[in-house]
């Protein structure tokens, strides 16, 4: 049985640090090295620029910001009767019965959830880059998957 310390109050969210102050700082730089370019260019050298190729930069630049959003939204929340895991723009819910083990194996990147299936589910809100965070979110998922197996629950 996990220590009683392991066992946090639901429900409870965690979430990636590392890829939110990335995804924080490369929109920011994208943002503002974009600006700088566009206002360093001569006056002459801006009126050449087409709409279309307008379009194209700032289609570029929201197509960047959206996927650096993504990495950052991803989150994993535990509820009294299951796990909602966020990885980008996608979301799966999964009961406790469904989760076997929750693993982060040395060398990986995030969280595996192994499932009754057979199958596993990447949990991209707990990254092995965060640390200690990530120890500390993996004991506490375990603790909650092995409090869900524990005879008479």
């Amino acid at each position: 049985m996990p220590a009683d310390s392991d066992l946090p109050a639901l429900p409870r969210t965690w979430r990636p640090l590392g890829p939110r102050i990335a995804g924080g700082v490369a929109g920011g730089a994208l943002l503002g090295v974009t600006a700088l370019l566009w206002v360093g260019l001569d006056q002459d050298v801006r009126d050449s620029v087409t709409p279309f190729q307008r379009g194209t930069v700032i289609a570029m630049f929201l197509l960047g910001f959206s996927c650096l959003y993504a990495l950052a939204r991803s989150r994993v929340v535990a509820h009294p009767d299951g796990l909602q895991v966020v990885n980008g723009y996608r979301r799966h819910d999964y009961v406790w019965a469904e989760i076997v083990a929750v693993r982060l194996n040395p060398g990986a990147p995030w969280v595996t959830l192994d499932l009754a299936d057979g199958t596993t589910a990447s949990v991209m809100a707990v990254q092995s880059s965060d640390g200690p965070r990530a120890k500390q979110a993996v004991r506490q998922l375990r603790a909650l998957v092995d409090r869900a197996h524990a005879p008479g629950d």
